[in-house]
């Protein structure tokens, strides 16, 4: 059966074999205003993957037109998030600063031609004189300006004759457009601004809707890949290259962004999240931003999944979060080691163990995958089990420890508890058990007794104590996402520290990112932010249950 193409593939095959381009050659253009999230890894990888298949060139491109919400910090973590994900730009990285000349000059050719003018209006004119969806605007009181006086006020504009908002550069298309943004648009605007690349040099700077065709053009992108918002800005993206007269000119294809239901996606909410400090910076786990999602413990494999999944289209849908914690646990599955670590301790007791022994035990890595192999845990009469693992009036098909039940503690014996004691608050401080000698795992003796329920459970001779951090959604799903007033609708409960939690000892030495599954709690990922050496903070990347069920194609 043929391989299934997307329809932007489809369009690219049709542009080669009609001779339109002989090459591909896409770009990811980020406004460095803001750390990157889950819709811009779509972006991403579409981008890469176009030039990748086709054998093509892949540009990072820094759209940093608008000096007052820039910075460097901003720079530097998108070019990390696109490299973690795999987009590898080689020397092909740049800046919409660096081509500034150039589209000076490129308005300077609109104006000579008759295409673009010098306005007077303000911001709120502006506005009025464009009219509505449903009224044509009205042509600017300056709309015929001569050619001459329009170079020497544009001139003016760059050499800091006026304030800001007092003039703008208008293209000089059509007033009357159905499409509002052909009416006549704001093309250059004066902004006495410092700029992060090219500092005090300019104080006109180009709007993103003249300048975004000019980089593609001038870097000789073949396939402008954007979503769907700009659809609307196509003719004007097609007028300036070709009133600007470049060779070659690029094609804008849109497609669907990616939604994810419930989930912050929106910088400007991300941006109030972290400047109000309701998280602890762009990196929150508690965020999909690329680098709270790398924080969190989500992998590269993972995301390129869960766009895989999610597909390419020209119709918006919504994602499950649901679907991206599906393509964690698939990707973490037969990589991470299975080890025990122990959240809520409670001391368990085995009273017929002798005191002060301890023997070996020995624990398979992971089943699912041979080449991880086993590792050797210290077994002894002291231990530390999670302490819903007991309760003192069992519930119905409740399997674990209560009062004359018997368990397995995992990849040890079988232990029947016998009793238990509380502190003065009624709260279960120990559990007190004895364990068969002859039912330790993989022994050969057959063992004719069959037990429910299997437990873990770590050694308090050589337990290590961390701290480990559970995660919910950041809004709180029970309600509206947002309140009458715009506010996002917080979860109280979305952070949970853990900070008296006790892990095997080869968790000790655990690198920043290294991941792993706590057997019954979920898949864990050591913090790169908070841990230290010989002390991790271990994160939650996702509980082992899922509620996601991947369909299944018809036939």
């Amino acid at each position: 059966m043929a391989e299934s193409k997307h329809f932007i593939e489809r369009e690219i095959d049709k542009d080669l074999a009609e001779g339109v381009y002989d090459t591909v050659h896409t770009r990811f253009p980020p406004e460095p205003n803001g750390f990157l999230h889950i819709g811009h890894a779509k972006s991403i990888l579409l981008n890469y993957g176009m030039a990748k298949e086709y054998g093509g060139k892949f540009n990072l491109r820094f759209d940093d037109t608008n000096p007052t919400k820039e910075k460097s910090e901003f720079v530097e973590s998108i070019k990390r998030d696109v490299s973690w994900l795999g987009a590898d730009w080689e020397d092909r990285l740049f800046f919409a600063s660096d081509y500034f000349d150039e589209m000076y000059e490129a308005a300077l050719k609109l104006i000579k031609k008759g295409k673009a003018y010098v306005s007077d209006l303000s911001a709120e004119e502006l506005k009025e004189y464009r009219g509505t969806l449903t009224e044509p605007g009205r042509d600017d009181p300056e709309r015929n300006r001569s050619v001459e006086e329009n170079l020497r006020l544009f001139t003016e504009m760059k050499d800091g004759k006026y304030a800001d908002g007092e003039k703008v550069l208008r293209a000089k298309i059509d007033m009357s457009s159905p499409n509002i943004n052909m009416r006549d648009p704001v093309i250059y605007r004066i902004a006495h601004l410092s700029h992060q690349n090219t500092g005090d040099k300019w104080c006109i700077y180009p709007m993103y809707d003249f300048a975004h065709p000019l980089e593609d053009a001038i870097e000789g992108i073949t396939h402008s890949l954007c979503t769907l918002e700009f659809e609307d800005h196509r003719p004007l993206y097609d007028w300036v290259v070709r009133e600007t007269e470049y060779p070659h000119p690029p094609r804008q294809i849109e497609f669907a962004k990616m939604y994810l239901n419930n989930v912050v996606t929106g910088k400007r909410y991300i941006k109030k999240l972290v400047e109000n400090g309701t998280v602890d910076g762009w990196d929150d786990p508690r965020l999909v931003t690329v680098a709270g999602l790398r924080r969190r413990g989500y992998t590269p494999e993972s995301i390129r999944l869960f766009v895989e999944l999610s597909g390419i289209s020209k119709a918006n849908a919504t994602s499950e979060m649901s679907m991206l914690e599906y393509c964690i646990r698939e990707d973490l599955k037969p990589k991470a080691k299975r080890l025990m670590a122990v959240l809520d301790p409670v001391k368990l007791i085995i009273d017929n163990y002798p005191e002060g022994q301890t023997e070996k035990v020995r624990a398979v890595n992971n089943p699912d995958n041979e080449a991880l192999g086993d590792r050797e845990l210290t077994f002894g009469r002291e231990l530390y089990i999670e302490r819903d693992d007991f309760l003192e009036e069992p519930v119905p098909k409740y399997h674990r420890l209560y009062p004359g039940n018997e368990v397995r503690l995992m990849n040890a014996y079988f232990v029947r508890c016998t009793g238990f004691k509380k502190d003065e608050e009624g709260r279960v401080t120990e559990v007190h058990c004895t364990y068969d000698p002859e039912t330790k795992q993989g022994d050969s003796r057959v063992i004719n007794r069959k037990v429910k329920g299997t437990i873990h459970w770590v050694s308090a001779a050589d337990a290590v104590k961390v701290r480990a951090r559970l995660y919910e959604n950041i809004v709180d799903e029970s309600g509206p996402m947002y309140d009458e007033e715009g506010n996002l609708n917080l979860n109280p409960n979305s952070l949970k520290e853990c900070d008296s939690c006790f892990v095997e000892p080869a968790l000790k030495d655990a690198e920043p990112y290294e991941s792993f599954q706590f057997v019954r709690n979920g898949f864990f990922t050591v913090d790169a932010k908070d841990s230290v050496p010989g002390s991790p903070v271990f994160n939650r990347i996702v509980s082992l249950k899922s509620s996601f069920k991947l369909p299944t194609s018809g036939g």
